[in-house]
């Protein structure tokens, strides 16, 4: 429409707002209301989940992590997450691969994290929380024992087997503490869950006497029965990892059977590899105590007592356990070098390493060459050589 002066009102202010326009502004009036800052979108999302959700959540996660970092990681989201992480119903549920604290990470946080899992009723965190104070934290033995006893009181058949390692050897007291009769039964209720050394142990126990009436036709069936649980578990092993086809041609396989089948090495229990990597670099021929970290000190108590010198390990390379007094174990009657925490573990050891390197002649040499002991020890192992072989 012109005017007058021949001006004329702009043709744009009739026409309608173009659509991208329009969708510019629309944007731009939308975003600030609906759209909060980037970094409070995720936390305000995440507080939106209710408790009870967020605990099954980190539950889940806790039983089926493989190792401890799937839960710290799972824990570390937020602050709530890790908050609610810490709850008993969370801790209860961690499986035994997110409890396997290494030795080599062991810190104040690592023995405070097992001890709030076995606070809030964690069977395997009581069972390793307690292995590693009865063997390897100073003055700590007492409260040990009493985290095994939890374990086993609710069925936890390692925690059973150990306690009956214990009462045949009187671990952490003296040599008349032993108590044969109640190592027996702690060993014949692990039988009964299934726990594959206790059944060998018993099998042994009830061919020799030892603890129970002798019974050697039993003793014998337990004995096939353990070895069959063993050939089995190794098999169903090699079958998940692939290799069912490769076991003819391993020539160097573990000989676990009492009877001589062929048969991989199972895996060893969190416990014990701790206890393996923590006197590997813990050594107890050091003589005095020594400082581990976190600040708990090796073997401490009656081991300083009876002198930490004489104090020796299990052969059995999985096995872990230390002595807790001088001459606690049992030794091989033949060589005397290698000692045992218990017949499962020398006779797993006698078929993998100690079968070929046993012999009666090291000893004598030994005492030959020192010229002690024996006043007569030359002429003993000198006839002892040149007497014909029966």
């Amino acid at each position: 429409m012109r005017t007058r002066r021949g001006a004329c009102y702009s043709c744009h202010a009739a026409e309608p707002a173009s659509p991208e326009h329009r969708r510019k502004r629309r944007r731009t009036e939308v975003s600030p209301a609906v759209a909060p800052a980037g970094p409070g979108l995720a936390g305000d999302m995440f507080d939106e989940l209710p408790d009870d959700l967020v605990v099954s959540i980190l539950a889940g996660v806790a039983s089926s992590a493989g190792s401890p970092a799937d839960l710290a990681g799972a824990m570390l989201t937020c602050k709530r997450f890790r908050a609610l992480g810490q709850s008993k119903v969370v801790l209860a549920r961690a499986s035994p691969r997110c409890l396997a604290v290494r030795a080599d990470a062991w810190s104040d946080d690592a023995h405070r994290f097992l001890q709030r899992c076995a606070d809030a009723g964690n069977l395997e965190a009581c069972y390793l929380l307690g292995m590693i104070r009865f063997y390897c934290l100073g003055g700590s033995r007492g409260s040990g024992a009493a985290l095994m006893a939890a374990a086993a009181v609710g069925g936890h058949r390692e925690a059973l087997y150990s306690l009956a390692v214990i009462q045949f050897n009187g671990s952490g007291g003296g040599k008349d503490d032993r108590d044969l009769r109640a190592g027996a039964a702690l060993c014949a209720r692990a039988a009964a869950l299934g726990h594959v050394d206790a059944l060998r142990e018993l099998g042994h126990c009830l061919q020799d006497g030892y603890g129970v009436r002798r019974s050697v036709a039993d003793g014998r069936r337990l004995l096939i029965q353990a070895n069959a649980r063993e050939l089995a578990a190794a098999a169903s092993l090699l079958v998940r990892n692939g290799k069912a086809g490769t076991t003819r041609r391993q020539r160097h396989a573990c000989l676990l059977s009492d009877f001589g089948c062929r048969a991989t090495a199972g895996e060893a229990h969190a416990a014990n590899r701790f206890l393996v990597d923590w006197f590997a670099s813990r050594p107890l021929g050091g003589g005095g105590d020594g400082a581990g970290t976190g600040g708990a000190a090796m073997m401490t108590g009656s081991a300083d007592e009876e002198g930490a010198g004489g104090l020796r390990l299990c052969s059995q390379a999985l096995c872990g356990r230390p002595e807790t007094r001088r001459h606690e174990f049992r030794r091989c009657s033949v060589c005397g070098v290698v000692n045992y925490c218990s017949r499962a573990c020398q006779a797993l050891h006698w078929k993998m390493a100690h079968k070929a390197e046993c012999t009666p002649m090291d000893r004598w040499l030994d005492v030959a060459a020192g010229g002690g002991g024996y006043p007569n020890a030359a002429g003993d192992v000198a006839m002892a050589v040149a007497a014909p072989a029966p």
